[in-house]
């Protein structure tokens, strides 16, 4: 739904971005500037909150195609259309000004024309309320928080609108900053419209283990040194789940990944992947015992620089 401020607010320049921006940059730019912004990453900063609202403003327009369509085209009449506080023009108490074509021209492609005595030859606005076609609901946002596995696997929430509780489904595989929209569940016309959407933006908090890439779930997994030169069959945790047996090869080397196929973000489209790095355990402190051990082990092994290739590489050799 228009507002007179629209002359006056650009939403471009609140976010940064050119007016032929792409949906897909339009979004990236939103989601940096709101987590830069959000008030639960700034408490008590009053100037942060602010810039969120505005910020958030200007993307709910900007994202919608039929508002941004409206909004472009009023921005478009520059100082060819304005309220202004002077003489009462027609239907407007502080007054109106029009350029060429006439404010009610671009309000009747906007929203549907004036009927009635809205014609040329009377009233052409005949207030908002009667002279145009249904306006559209304001939107509603609100912000919910959930747990990095309740982000994975999908989950439930009731949210409060008005005196009712109203349950939510949240999808499988939620990302940090992702926005679910509900139609039709903002707020009402005034005037027998349709209703406006309600926009939740999802904050997936980390994991203590785990951690998402893409559709893949990652996690390291520490492995002794002879567990590494030697091979092992070791435990390696799953989300929400029971452990899976992995083969770690004989002569496995640090940083090596290993994958469980099917274990990741499962979505109505398809299931990522299970990713196990393997982290070589070196321990803090050895007795002399062990330490012969590994002298001797180390005195087997073959005469190689392991650094030689870098040095190589650098040209240092």
């Amino acid at each position: 739904m228009a507002s007179q401020d629209w002359f006056d607010k650009d939403f471009y320049k609140v976010l940064g971005v050119a007016k032929d921006v792409s949906d897909a940059e339009l979004k990236k730019v939103y989601r940096k500037l709101a987590r830069q912004f959000h008030p639960d990453s700034n408490p008590g900063d009053a100037a942060a909150e602010a810039r969120f609202k505005e910020i958030s403003e200007a993307y709910s327009v900007l994202s919608d195609p039929a508002q941004r369509k409206e909004y472009d085209a009023v921005r478009a009449m520059g100082g060819g259309a304005r309220f202004t506080g002077g003489a009462g023009g027609a239907g407007f108490p502080g007054g109106f000004q029009g350029g060429a074509g006439g404010f009610e021209d671009v309000f009747a492609n906007l929203f549907g024309g004036a009927g009635g005595a809205g014609g040329r030859g009377g009233n052409p606005f005949g207030g908002f309320g009667g002279g145009f076609g249904p306006q559209r609901g304001q939107d509603l946002t609100m912000t919910t928080s959930l747990n990095f596995i309740d982000g994975v696997k999908g989950t439930t929430i009731k949210v409060k609108l008005g005196n009712k509780d109203v349950s939510v489904n949240i999808p499988a595989g939620v990302t940090d900053g992702q926005k679910i929209k509900l139609r039709g569940k903002g707020q009402s016309s005034p005037n027998g419209g349709e209703a406006g959407d309600l926009i939740i933006t999802c904050n997936v908090k980390p994991h203590p283990v785990f951690s998402r890439e893409g559709n893949n779930i990652r996690v390291t997994v520490p492995v002794t040194i002879a567990e590494a030169v030697l091979g092992a069959t070791i435990l390696v945790p799953t989300l929400g789940g029971e452990p899976v047996k992995l083969k770690v090869a004989p002569g496995t080397p640090n940083g090596r990944v290993l994958r469980v196929k099917g274990r990741g973000v499962e979505t109505a489209k398809n299931s990522g992947d299970l990713l196990a790095t393997v982290e070589i355990a070196v321990p803090s402190h050895v007795n002399d015992k062990a330490k012969k051990a590994l002298e001797e082990f180390n005195a087997q092994l073959p005469d190689e620089d392991p650094r030689a290739d870098i040095l190589l590489r650098a040209g240092l050799l």
